[in-house]
């Protein structure tokens, strides 16, 4: 019986060592080397502090900004989630006329598809090349400069589709909002302007 059970408890005290931790600090000490941003969250530092991180969506409210896709949870990352409403459901589809009567009104032009409708994680950093485009005479009016430089510093943050096949075009909110900020600054009396939590 004990020698049965002998090579059973090395076998186990090995694979649990080779992999419960060997090859975890493996891949980790290779993707802190390869990838550091992308192993560390993707957070983008801002000065002293971070301001986010570009994998993740947060709330932009004033008119000054860049507004991401609607959130079901709220842009919260520790309670991420869709509605789970059906597409015949009543609730979903008064949501969404309101969000659209909303986004035109502010607007002033039809909405896309993902400026009135969340993600299935609530947490999608990006809008639609469309989306974007279609909010930057709003932006421009508060940020008092020429809306064709707004459609240009957006037009400039539009990705294309990974390795150009996977996925379709794309503007991550965070990173133009930045850009926004560092070549049509607010003046002093409206703030810094920081996402809304």
């Amino acid at each position: 019986m004990l020698s049965h059970l002998r090579p059973a408890i090395a076998l186990t005290v090995f694979f649990t060592v080779l992999t419960g931790l060997a090859y975890p600090l493996i891949l980790t000490g290779a993707a802190q080397t390869l990838f550091p941003s992308a192993a560390n969250g993707s957070l983008i530092d801002r000065g002293d502090s971070i301001v986010g991180s570009e994998l993740i969506a947060q709330s932009f409210a004033g008119n000054e900004w860049l507004h991401p896709r609607p959130s079901a949870s709220g842009w919260n990352a520790a309670a991420t989630g869709a509605s789970n409403l059906g597409p015949t459901s009543a609730a979903l589809i008064a949501t969404v006329a309101e969000r659209r009567a909303a986004w035109e009104a502010a607007q002033g032009t039809t909405a896309p598809i993902d400026a009135v409708t969340a993600s299935g994680s609530g947490l999608d950093p990006d809008v639609s090349p469309e989306n974007a485009l279609a909010q930057a005479n709003r932006i421009a009016a508060a940020r008092g400069v020429d809306a064709a430089a707004v459609r240009a510093r957006i037009e400039a943050a539009i990705e294309g589709p990974f390795l150009g096949l996977y996925g379709e075009p794309r503007v991550n909110v965070l990173l133009t909002n930045i850009a926004l900020d560092e070549a049509f600054p607010m003046p002093p009396s409206g703030g810094e302007g920081q996402a809304t939590e």
